[in-house]
């Protein structure tokens, strides 16, 4: 029963960040067909790898397939990000609002915690990645909140909560690799970790590169606002 609430919960999170991401971005319309067509395809390649058994432990050697799935993701948008002018200047059109408030959907991390008390995640991962999502979520709710109603929100409160959230990220997907079957792992006594199977896997192979990326652009736009003000300034 819990998978399959998650799997809901998991295909609306993806969807609800892929409409904020793409469709509010300011660029033209096939781009975003481009965009959401190989969100999509590789979604599809993901639960195609994990259905078929390709992400469980020892499937394809000694690392485990999710951190290699984040790894290519994340440098897939980092390469888009300092490599296309197009693609960054899209994802820095967003409303600062946006890109906070789908941070709001980390309040998800609850899953984390019940899984852990399932069994079915180890500690110290589990508490780490999900009272730390947690956090980050509510953080988001207040701020999204106040920038939505056009209160004046402090750069500083906003650059705090972003670098918490990122760090948070980096955590867990590093706790979770140290979990999964590394051969150095030091967290988990058993093979069975509901990380490397649905819908559980689309959260390091997708959820948490992209949440990276809205960290990025969040600190690229407030670095292009305290820029903005010393050039007044001056």
């Amino acid at each position: 029963m819990l998978d399959l609430i998650g799997a809901l919960a998991v295909s609306a999170i993806v969807v609800i960040d892929l409409i904020v991401v793409i469709g509010f971005a300011v660029t033209s319309r096939p781009a975003k067909i481009i965009a959401f067509a190989l969100a999509g395809a590789w979604v599809a390649v993901l639960v195609t790898l994990t259905a078929t058994g390709r992400f469980a432990p020892g499937a394809i050697g000694p690392v485990p397939g999710p951190p290699l799935a984040f790894v290519v993701t994340v440098i897939a948008a980092l390469v888009a990000w300092n490599g296309s002018a197009r693609f960054r200047n899209a994802l820095l059109s967003l409303p600062l609002e946006g890109l906070v408030g789908i941070n709001a959907l980390r309040v998800a991390g609850l899953f984390f915690l019940i899984l852990l008390a399932q069994h079915r995640l180890p500690a110290p991962f589990a508490p780490s990645a999900g009272l730390g999502d947690i956090a980050t979520g509510l953080g988001a709710i207040w701020l999204a909140a106040r920038l939505a109603s056009g209160r004046a929100v402090p750069s500083r409160s906003i650059a705090i909560w972003n670098a918490f959230g990122a760090l948070d990220l980096v955590v867990a997907v590093t706790l979770g690799t140290l979990s999964a079957g590394f051969p150095l792992r030091v967290f988990g006594g058993s093979d069975e970790i509901a990380i490397t199977s649905l819908p559980w896997v689309i959260i390091p192979t997708l959820l948490v590169p992209l949440y990276l990326l809205t960290h990025l652009t969040i600190a690229a736009r407030l670095s292009s606002r305290r820029a903005d003000r010393m050039a007044f300034a001056t």
